[in-house]
């Protein structure tokens, strides 16, 4: 299985660590440096998950040169926050490419979302010989359930808006892939939730204002993930390569999600990667799942990706999910 193209959609709007820092009451210096924030896309009037996702996926589809009929299956990684609620997005995606004979699902392990459709990506492909493409896109604005007056969220304001797109085929070219490794920490399930709209506490005229991200126990969160995230994506990353047959000293580049500044150089330095070995997504934000697909095709712009060269990808999601994936470069990448 091969990442044989990319598409990626963003808004035109901007928000800069100068606004960002004027609603949070933060100095700019520390949204720069501490947050990682120089500027991040927001969404305009039209910039819904679903079509940016579409957007994306038809750019991809674009690149690789192939029709919607093509795509054998749709996997849809479109954030649970979307343009409706209790809505299903797969077959929206299918009929806005035209991939009419396309099966399809819908996956969200909210940031971690990427790594779980590439292991379905890749069991489908081993079980199903017809299957040929699978197209995976997802759509993302989280940023909109930010409290930017809210402390215990501040890991939180790097939330964008965008659309991803990966074309999955059997054969070449593209980027195979030759590992994953998941991890997941129940004991952070209810960690991070928007704590009103569900059936334990459903909206009312009265709480519409606290539809926002909230964290449960700030402490219990911050004590657990110092003392273990930086480590997990650490050994997921390396499980991850060993099933590859590499180490961490074979890879040339790591597409990370965008993470504090200090802790996007603490995964480098645990693999011994220089900083030129990642791009950090510091113009950008935060596009949840969809962080790992824009590095790539940032990398591949920027000439950082070449024949053969051994790549892993990795990210984390509320929940907590962490995943890794590790390929190489065979022939080339559309994007």
């Amino acid at each position: 299985m091969v990442v044989h193209s990319l598409g990626v959609y963003l808004p035109e709007s901007r928000v800069t660590a100068e606004e960002i820092a004027a609603r949070t009451h933060l100095p700019a210096e520390v949204v720069r440096e501490k947050l990682g924030i120089l500027e991040k896309p927001v969404p305009g009037p039209k910039d819904h998950p679903a079509d940016m996702a579409l957007w994306a996926a038809q750019a991809a589809l674009g690149a690789a040169g192939l029709p919607g009929e093509a795509v054998d299956w749709v996997i849809s990684i479109v954030e649970e926050y979307k343009d409706y609620p209790v809505w299903t997005t797969a077959p929206y995606l299918a009929l806005g490419l035209g991939a009419s004979r396309a099966k399809g699902l819908d996956l969200n392990q909210k940031c971690a979302s990427l790594m779980g459709a590439l292991e379905v990506a890749r069991g489908l492909f081993a079980t199903h010989k017809e299957v040929q493409v699978i197209l995976v896109a997802g759509g993302y604005r989280n940023g909109d359930l930010v409290d930017y007056l809210d402390p215990n969220t501040r890991f939180l304001y790097d939330l964008a808006a965008g659309g991803a797109s990966l074309v999955l085929t059997r054969k070449g070219p593209g980027l195979r892939l030759l590992g994953l490794a998941h991890r997941m920490d129940p004991t952070l399930a209810l960690a991070v939730k928007v704590p009103v709209g569900g059936t334990r506490n459903p909206l009312t005229p009265g709480n519409l204002s606290a539809f926002r991200l909230r964290v449960e126990d700030p402490e219990a969160m911050k004590q657990r993930l110092d003392a273990t995230s930086i480590p997990t994506f650490l050994e997921v990353i390396r499980e991850a390569l060993a099933e590859a047959g590499y180490t961490e000293a074979d890879l040339d580049y790591l597409a990370l999600l965008h993470m504090k500044r200090s802790a996007h150089r603490a995964v480098l330095a645990g693999l011994g990667l220089r900083e030129e070995q990642s791009i950090y997504l510091e113009r950008f934000g935060h596009l949840g799942q969809l962080d790992p697909i824009l590095s790539l095709k940032l990398a591949w712009e920027k000439g950082l990706l070449r024949e053969g060269s051994l790549v892993a990808l990795a990210a984390a999601g509320v929940g907590y999910f962490y995943g890794a994936a590790v390929l190489r470069l065979e022939g080339g990448l559309h994007a």
